[in-house]
């Protein structure tokens, strides 16, 4: 598994090794303490998610209030996609810009996405997968969304490519008018929800540590 840090703070491409025999192909999609060992983020997956999406499809940028934020992982099982990474942190010495990634079923690359950072993709395919391991659970109330269209954040949707988008990205705000309300997440924030859930981790890490060495006790049923 090779992880590569982006050029904005937070974010990692991870890339699998596939081992392919007569039969298909296998490989670890993702380990959770390979990826914490280098990255230094640990994700605690609560929820995941998977969308379907026709060629043209633009979803996001998404992002949630911080904290608690919302950390992603996010991989193509089918098809391919142009993924973004925004990061939308005030503060930040890489405020308004972004990176992008080609997410598909060939090389089955994955994104890490800390929190406080925004996310976008376009579909390049139809039918075309993705899978999200989130570090927390669906908040409508602090869900955020910044218009992926905005030329101030010039992300680069293919030109042959008209963007199909619902009517919350459609509307949403651009990266000024979102600064200008008070939406977007700080820096600081960021940083510190990142740092509160590794202390968090650690600590249930250490009671697991803990439980596996205190003995275990049965009743008469043949029960813990």
């Amino acid at each position: 598994m090779k992880v590569v840090p982006t050029r904005i703070e937070g974010a990692w491409t991870v890339t699998p090794v596939q081992i392919p025999d007569e039969r298909g192909v296998f490989l670890e999609s993702f380990r959770r303490d390979t990826i914490a060992e280098l990255t230094g983020h640990d994700l605690d997956v609560w929820q995941t998610n998977v969308s379907v999406s026709g060629r043209g499809t633009v979803r996001g940028v998404h992002f949630a209030d911080v904290p608690p934020g919302q950390a992603k992982y996010v991989t193509a099982l089918t098809g391919s996609f142009l993924d973004f990474v925004v990061d939308l942190r005030v503060g930040s010495p890489t405020f308004g810009t972004w990176e992008s990634v080609r997410l598909d079923s060939v090389d089955r690359r994955a994104v890490l996405i800390g929190e406080g950072l925004g996310h976008a993709f376009c579909a390049l395919e139809d039918a075309s997968t993705v899978l999200y391991l989130c570090s927390s659970v669906y908040a409508p109330e602090r869900e955020r969304t910044v218009s992926p269209l905005d030329p101030a954040l010039g992300l680069p949707i293919p030109a042959d490519i008209e963007p199909v988008m619902s009517a919350r990205d459609s509307g949403a705000p651009t990266l000024e008018e979102a600064l200008a309300a008070g939406l977007l997440p700080s820096y600081g924030a960021a940083d510190g929800a990142r740092e509160g859930a590794t202390d968090l981790l650690e600590q249930r890490s250490a009671d697991l540590t803990s439980s596996r060495h205190s003995p275990q006790i049965l009743d008469d049923s043949g029960r813990f």
